[in-house]
């Protein structure tokens, strides 16, 4: 690398996590290596993986020295494990920058974030445009905005629900907002990663390039499939939201956005509750909402889901009753 570019360039820790990645894993760290800023570490982290992913990483750690490989010992659960990860990076480092394995980063995406958190020290954290696999989302921020204030990009996430923060791959942090916590993910919230924004962003700005700088993945294998199969992200956002509500709204927003969100709540688990096995699926949202002390009422619920069954069944009706006059009306006419 060359001597000048490295006194300019801040170190940035890049992260990867990993768990039987092997089938996406090249292409992630490809991505890496091809970044046009130069000044990084990467630190790769195997969490007892049983598949080729451990050979992956320590044959491109032999081609480039800035690859750091750790081999784990004991399996850890997803936040445990993203914790560990991250207490690897270099105390030199200036900027941290997640990398899901089978996420990966367009070439410019270092460049372009560093280069907005150096010009602009109140921002902790940067974001851009993503691919998330087909389409392009995060797009919540008027053009050419390129900082705003924390505070309020929390109060549009939780009033509006304009969501910015996509995943760790799509966030460049400042090393010291992560070093100076023991545990920078709460271990006991898989949404985790959303949870660490609220909590940065009370005391630091929110930057944002306009430019779509990183790529999710979305899979059958992905933990974010097997989230959206359990619906835990509503649970997620009610935990936000009765944790930093009163952070970042006054009490008449907070108890007005609370009722909404609970009457959304309680629609969807009245629906899973017609479904096969939805019992079993709404007392699992019951335990764990009783972790944030919320208690989902069983005669409330009941009402729902007997309103949510009657107006199913009226759909259904009415639109046999379309069906059959649209037959009616194309049959053909007596000669």
């Amino acid at each position: 690398m060359d001597n000048v570019k490295q006194k300019i360039q801040p170190l940035v820790s890049v992260v990867t996590p990993v768990y039987n990645a092997e089938k996406y894993l090249s292409e992630c760290i490809e991505s890496v290596l091809a970044q046009t800023y130069e000044n990084w570490e990467y630190v790769i982290v195997d969490n007892c993986s049983t598949d080729k992913s451990l050979d992956i990483v320590r044959q491109y750690s032999q081609k480039d020295d800035r690859i750091h490989v750790h081999s784990s010992n004991e399996y850890l659960d997803i936040m445990p494990n993203w914790n560990r990860a991250v207490r690897r990076i270099s105390n030199e480092s200036k900027y941290c920058k997640i990398v899901h394995a089978d996420d990966w980063l367009f070439p410019d995406c270092l460049d372009r974030m560093v280069s907005l958190a150096e010009a602009e020290p109140s921002v902790g954290m940067v974001a851009s445009y993503r691919l998330d696999g087909n389409r392009v989302n995060l797009d919540g921020l008027p053009f050419p905005s390129k900082v705003t204030s924390g505070r309020k990009v929390c109060r549009m996430n939780l009033l509006e629900g304009t969501y910015l923060f996509g995943s760790p791959t799509s966030l460049l942090i400042r090393s010291d907002m992560v070093r100076k916590r023991k545990s920078f993910y709460n271990e006991d919230n898989i949404h985790a990663d959303k949870e660490i924004c609220f909590e940065l962003l009370q005391d630091s700005d929110f930057g944002f390039v306009h430019q779509i700088l990183t790529f999710t993945r979305r899979h059958n294998e992905s933990n974010t499939s097997r989230i959206q199969q359990f619906h835990t992200t509503k649970i997620s956002n009610l935990l936000i939201l009765k944790k930093y509500g009163r952070v970042f709204l006054g009490e008449k927003e907070y108890n007005t956005r609370m009722k909404q969100v609970l009457a959304k709540y309680y629609r969807l688990l009245s629906r899973i509750l017609l479904n096969p096995g939805g019992r079993k699926m709404v007392a699992f949202h019951k335990d764990e909402l009783n972790k944030i002390n919320i208690d989902i009422s069983t005669y409330r619920l009941l009402k729902t889901t007997i309103k949510e069954f009657l107006n199913l069944t009226d759909s259904y009706y009415r639109f046999k009753r379309n069906r059959k006059m649209q037959s009616t009306s194309k049959s053909p006419l007596p000669e």
